[in-house]
């Protein structure tokens, strides 16, 4: 069974910083792109941050200069650090993979980890 887990959601004020991990587990070959996502009260899900297992990344416009996604590939985990944190960032953070195992390709998700944004 293949999963995502996040963890390092919570209660930030407005300015300052948090790290989102999400680790994959499971019978895993290999992961293509690992991505965050988000989904505040009323809104559609939007991509927030993607990376590719050779390294580009890209970033909404949004968020882009505040935060930073990352990988280790040996550990199967993926980052998102969150500087400068602004209200319209409070959100649930969704981490998706798209990988292999030995017998099919799959799309991921986490179940999801909750930012709060005060201002």
């Amino acid at each position: 069974q293949v999963q995502l887990v996040e963890s390092g959601g919570g209660l930030v004020q407005a300015g300052g910083s948090l790290r989102l991990s999400c680790a994959a587990s499971g019978s895993i070959v290999s992961i293509n792109v690992m991505s965050w996502y988000r989904q505040a009260p009323g809104n559609q899900r939007e991509l927030v941050a993607a990376a590719s297992s050779g390294g580009t990344t890209n970033y909404a416009d949004s968020v882009k200069g505040r935060f930073t996604i990352s990988r280790d590939n040996t550990k199967k985990t993926v980052y998102l650090q969150m500087n400068r944190l602004k209200s319209e960032d409070t959100a649930v953070y969704y981490c998706n993979a798209g990988l292999s195992t030995q017998y099919r390709y799959l799309e991921v998700w986490g179940q999801g980890t909750l930012v709060t944004v005060s201002s």
